[in-house]
């Protein structure tokens, strides 16, 4: 029997979701929403299905879930399952004190999984953290060809260069007529609402070299552009 692949951070946002919508309780799994959540998960993009078995994230393995969260909740009095991992142990720590942010990630990923699942998947080497479904979307939106064009052409009106907004550096000064035009483009809008506009606007993307590209993206929840220039100006200051 095929062995089911761990859970995902996107996949662990929206248990954790549910955990609270749910009174952060062990639901057992003939609860309506235990099973709803079952039937989001099977349609998720994330696994593909090879390596799936029959139980995969059924509302056995949902409820289940709930109960790995009662291990890490303070206002529960018991011990909870003990069976979780650090990445669930991760998920409380980043988002348990903030529900609405919570919320707002599991929804985004719950409205974008359509959009997502018609887009490539990401790199396996690229430095994404958000997750397959919201990463699947930030890079198509970096990856429209007609708003990179137009932001390009907007910063080389505007500037006359192509420089990147965190650390300066430009391609056509390092590499000559090789580097003319190039540059990478950095969608900025917040995870949690990404699902909510198609068109994609100039103010929304930023232009950075590919350093400091994948660097951003390293970062959770995502840095702005202006922060990760502090941070940039930071190092250069220490040395």
């Amino acid at each position: 029997m095929a062995r089911n692949p761990p859970w995902t951070r996107e996949e662990l946002i929206l248990a954790l979701d549910l955990y609270f919508r749910v009174g952060r309780k062990h639901e057992g799994p003939s609860h309506p929403e235990v099973i709803k959540l079952s039937q989001v998960l099977n349609s998720l993009p994330t696994h593909g299905g090879e390596g799936r078995s029959v139980t995969f994230r059924n509302p056995a393995g949902v409820a289940m879930k709930l109960g790995n969260f009662l291990a890490h909740d303070p206002n529960y009095s018991g011990a909870g399952l003990t069976r979780g991992n650090r990445l669930e142990r991760q998920i409380w720590d980043e988002l348990s004190a903030d529900p609405r942010e919570l919320r707002a990630l599991a929804g985004a990923i719950r409205t974008g999984m359509p959009e997502a699942a018609s887009a490539p998947p990401v790199d396996e080497d690229a430095e994404f953290l958000e997750g397959d479904v919201l990463s699947r979307l930030h890079r198509s939106r970096e990856r429209n060809r007609a708003a990179v064009a137009r932001k390009k052409q907007d910063v080389l009106n505007r500037t006359g260069k192509l420089a990147c907004e965190a650390c300066n550096f430009n391609f056509a000064s390092a590499y000559g007529s090789l580097g003319d035009g190039f540059a990478e483009c950095h969608h900025t809008v917040p995870l949690a609402k990404l699902p909510g506009r198609r068109v994609v606007q100039l103010s929304e993307l930023a232009v950075l070299c590919a350093n400091c590209h994948r660097m951003i993206h390293k970062t959770r929840p995502l840095m702005s552009v202006v922060t990760f220039r502090a941070l940039v100006v930071a190092q250069r200051t220490d040395r």
